[in-house]
């Protein structure tokens, strides 16, 4: 959305909704080249016979396909919205399933699902490799702060910005500006990432709740209040000064992705 800001329309552009994914497709696509990355043999090669049939028959090329369900099996996309986020209370980054997961609708479940299933190989492929899918999209979505976050403004869809005259809001800012505005595209983003020193050691990866570990982290990040920029308009600056911390999330969430996956297809 592009939207000219003049003197008189300025205040209005901030009522223009910008719908948001968790992360953009290049987001998403950054996180399913990182994981493929570090597969296992055995796990690329069952990867590879899942996705066979696939467009793209890659964890990138079917990262973002759990978005595209809205468009492509409307009933599928409703069915399953409420499994890309979870809402926590301002405040109190504890997960309470009753609470935060009622009929196991969150991102935590909705991981936890994927993963047994893509696990049992008694279940059918076609089972499996919607599994897959499933899980390759919500391992990111858990790593985008915004969709467990601690705030009644709908992840940040509801706080609005404006940049360079072009009409945001929090979310997409957070899920889709910042990587755009470094002018990569997500093969050499994802290149480049994979070129940055190791990340530190990793406690969830020996975790009994990955998933909900993974949630709780990225809620803490949105109560320390420092992705909500002081003004509505914001400028490179802002940016620059998110770019750390969107890109460590997106390796985060390649990692750990990988390593469940080679867990799941041993």
């Amino acid at each position: 959305m592009r939207l000219p800001l003049r003197p008189i329309a300025a205040l209005l552009l901030f009522a223009v909704p910008v719908v948001a994914l968790a992360w953009g497709k290049q987001g998403h696509r950054i996180v399913g080249q990182l994981a493929a990355a570090e597969l296992t043999p055995a796990a690329s090669a069952e990867v590879s016979r899942l996705l066979q049939g696939e467009p793209d028959p890659t964890l990138a090329g079917v990262a973002s396909w759990a978005d595209e369900l809205r468009d492509t099996d409307p009933e599928l996309g409703r069915r399953t919205g409420r499994w890309h986020y979870i809402n926590f209370p301002r405040g109190e980054c504890v997960y309470a399933p009753p609470r935060d997961c009622p009929d196991g609708n969150c991102v935590i479940a909705a991981i936890n699902r994927s993963f047994l299933a893509l696990s049992d190989r008694r279940r059918p492929d076609a089972e499996r490799r919607e599994a897959l899918k499933f899980l390759v999209h919500f391992v990111g979505d858990a790593h985008q702060p915004l969709h467990a976050g601690d705030r009644p403004d709908k992840g940040g869809n509801e706080f609005q910005l404006n940049y360079k005259g072009e009409g945001w809001n929090l979310h997409s800012t957070w899920d889709s500006l910042v990587i755009r505005e470094r002018g990569l595209s997500w093969e050499r983003y994802a290149e480049a990432l994979r070129g940055l020193p190791p990340l530190p050691r990793d406690p969830t990866l020996s975790s009994q709740t990955p998933a909900m570990d993974w949630a709780l982290e990225s809620c803490r990040i949105v109560a320390d209040g420092a992705l909500y920029p002081p003004k509505h308009v914001i400028g490179d600056d802002y940016l620059d000064a998110q770019r750390p911390l969107v890109e460590r999330r997106l390796r985060e969430a390649g990692r750990r992705l990988a390593a469940m996956l080679n867990h799941a297809l041993r």
